[in-house]
């Protein structure tokens, strides 16, 4: 059995970009955040969007992450760049997700959620009609995304959305086999378990975080 699909979050150097793309990864996130540590302005997101298409990675998604963005901000990011896919962060409702996916009827739309109780799983099926994948995150009172905190695994386990879901917050190379066999998420996203720095990756993590992911190595039946 495969693993889920993976996306590693959080890029803001083209050649790291190219690097996580040949391991194997699935998507890779911008965070188009002003605020956030690994923020990345129009100018690098052209870069590392060209970059990722020049080198042969046209097929990996590239995701632009956002918090209540404005129009102009999102349709600035879009095409500087060519994202395949749009994750809304914040405290966008179902109507502006609807508002959205019509004008951008091409791309794909992840909702995230930052789960500060079971409370917050409740409200996820008012957005079924309106994004293709939802996605899971650790609440934090200042932060977005990234912020190493793990959820509670446990208390997941029951969930069983319409839609795909996504698995983040706090996911390392150590401890993705583990949440993996408590929970079966059709994705999942990491950042900070495989970084040095906010927006510096560590190549040697995401490396392991594979191998992990591909599971023991077989017997040398030689």
């Amino acid at each position: 059995m495969g693993h889920p699909w993976v996306k590693i979050c959080g890029l803001t150097q083209p050649d790291q970009a190219i690097a996580v793309a040949s391991q194997g990864a699935d998507a890779i996130g911008f965070i188009c955040v002003p605020a956030s540590p690994r923020y990345v302005t129009v100018e690098t997101l052209q870069r590392l969007g060209q970059t990722l298409i020049d080198q042969g990675y046209g097929t990996v998604e590239r995701v632009g992450v956002f918090v209540d963005a404005t129009d102009d901000e999102i349709a600035a990011a879009i095409t500087a760049g060519q994202l395949t896919t749009l994750q809304l962060h914040g405290q966008e409702s179902p109507e502006r997700c609807q508002q959205l996916r019509q004008r951008y009827p091409d791309l794909r739309w992840i909702k995230a959620f930052r789960v500060r109780s079971p409370a917050v799983l409740n409200t996820i099926p008012t957005y079924d009609a309106v994004v293709d994948a939802v996605l899971l995150d650790a609440y934090h009172p200042h932060e977005f995304g990234g912020t190493g905190n793990t959820l509670d695994w446990p208390t997941l386990k029951a969930f069983r959305p319409r839609l795909p879901w996504i698995l983040a917050g706090g996911l390392t190379p150590e401890n993705i086999v583990q949440a993996l066999a408590l929970l079966s998420p059709n994705g999942i996203d990491l950042s900070s378990g495989v970084e040095d720095r906010p927006g510096d990756k560590n190549l040697v993590r995401v490396r392991q975080l594979f191998a992990a992911l591909q599971g023991p190595a077989p017997p040398d039946m030689g």
